[in-house]
């Protein structure tokens, strides 16, 4: 329905969790350089850019796409805005698992690109997704939307403002420069878009106190991937990875996103070339030990996840609070690992059935949970296995039960610095238990071999 839903998002992901510190020292790493207290706040702007969020969709889809829904009036608005009319949707799964949360980023984006915090940009995210189910569509308003927007709009807002904001320089010029402003305005554009009212857009200057200096650790793959659906072989294909971490959990802890993974996968031979998204940030953490010989850490992280492969899709916005823990045995010899548990928010899960509005798959809520180990050699050879699971309830759909349980993990050997060899085995698998009818078991075990080039970004 959502006219800014994408059907094949550029980023998918390793379903896993892998702590990006076990990569290089993060006592080099630079800290965020992010002041929110000395932006100037535009409420009025902020205002403006969220209407402009909400209209350009809602008129796309009704003059140019003159899709039905979007045929509103008072009519359909005063009966919206109704409790009673709040009712759970059948909208296509990427409609409301992505391109819900991408919307709700753009309402988060309208004030926190106009100098607000991230606290005081959150409240957009989900006033913009109210406005949206209750006036600009003539359907009724659905809290798996509400949600969806509200959720992953904050968190994917946050992610593509600090990015954004990453990647532009107002101090370099031409065609890098040129580069710059136009991955940005893609990443942001709510922020791409004030740029170039404010007169900033390839502009030089000297960099505000919105230019970030955090260290980004980035992993690119290229190689090939087999993989078995319900013990059936399918060819071997190409396979493609992408791993941005920004920052890192042990320093600035306390701030909002100070801490970001993302971790991307695609593929020729799979159900579309983007299969996975998983990404989470940091909210709030709790040093517990800092030695020369241990460190542990609580984090509590809000996470967004997004599978689609010819086995199954899922996708899932949660909660976590993780313990992080990091081990120098030696100065050839490092262990990190991870525990992490908490609360799933909303998730949406194939159902073969068909559920009885219609949509092919459940909304369910319930518990998540996961876990790493990864232990480093001489900074050459590292292996790293990680578990990550869930149960799952369902609250609109057939009446049943879900749980996920994945497994992956990597070997790794650096030839040079920056470039290795990889090889990764792993296995998914997805048990719905339905009360009215028989159970149904999804697998999804494969192989990746690639070589990795791996940068460190300032």
């Amino acid at each position: 329905m959502l006219f800014i839903a994408v059907s094949n998002f550029l980023f998918s992901s390793v379903f896993s969790q892998t702590p990006f510190y076990a990569h290089y020292n993060s006592d080099s790493i630079s800290k965020i350089h992010l002041s929110d207290s000395v932006l100037k706040k535009r409420f009025g702007r902020g205002a403006w850019n969220l209407m402009v969020s909400e209209a350009t969709p809602l008129l796309f889809d009704r003059y140019i796409h003159n899709e039905d829904y979007a045929r509103i009036s008072f009519q359909t608005v005063a009966s919206n805005f109704k409790l009673s009319s709040w009712t759970f949707d059948n909208d296509p799964f990427v409609t409301n698992q992505f391109g819900h949360p991408f919307h709700g980023s753009l309402f988060f984006n309208s004030l926190r690109t106009n100098g607000y915090s991230f606290w005081q940009s959150l409240p957009a995210t989900f006033v913009g997704s109210y406005l949206w189910e209750t006036v600009a569509e003539n359907q009724p308003p659905a809290p798996n939307d509400f949600i969806n927007t509200g959720f992953g709009g904050f968190v994917l807002g946050e992610i593509t403002y600090r990015l954004a904001n990453k990647i532009i320089n107002n101090r370099t010029t031409g065609i890098r420069r040129q580069i710059s402003e136009i991955a940005a305005l893609l990443i942001n554009p709510v922020n791409g878009l004030n740029r170039i009212i404010d007169g900033k857009w390839g502009r030089m200057s000297g960099n505000t106190m919105e230019r970030d200096s955090s260290r980004i650790y980035a992993e690119f793959d290229v190689g090939a991937r087999k993989f078995k659906i319900n013990n059936t072989d399918l060819n071997l294909g190409a396979y493609g990875h992408m791993k941005l971490l920004y920052g890192t959990p042990y320093e600035n802890y306390k701030t909002p996103f100070s801490y970001i993974y993302i971790n991307t996968e695609f593929g020729s031979n799979d159900s579309s070339i983007a299969n996975i998204v998983s990404v989470y940030g940091s909210l709030t953490g709790w040093l517990l030990q800092s030695s020369e010989k241990a460190r542990h850490l609580l984090l509590l992280t809000a996470n967004y996840d997004f599978i689609l492969n010819r086995a199954f899709f899922y996708s899932s916005q949660n909660m976590k609070l993780n313990l992080f823990s990091e081990f120098n045995l030696t100065n050839k010899v490092k262990i990190n690992t991870s525990v992490a548990g908490g609360i799933i928010v909303l998730a949406a899960v194939p159902d073969v059935y068909i559920t009885p509005d219609g949509r092919n798959y459940d909304y369910c809520s319930g518990a998540a949970f996961s876990g790493n180990f990864g232990i480093s050699l001489a900074d050459h050879f590292f292996y790293t296995i990680n578990y990550k699971g869930a149960w799952l309830k369902t609250i609109n759909g057939n009446e049943s039960h879900y749980l996920l349980h994945t497994v992956t993990s990597e070997l790794r050997y650096m030839i040079l610095n920056g470039l290795s060899i990889c090889a990764e085995p792993g296995y998914f698998t997805l048990l719905g238990r339905y009360k009215n009818f028989p159970e149904v078991n999804k697998t999804y075990p494969y192989l990746r071999a690639s070589v990795r080039y791996s940068i460190n970004i300032q």
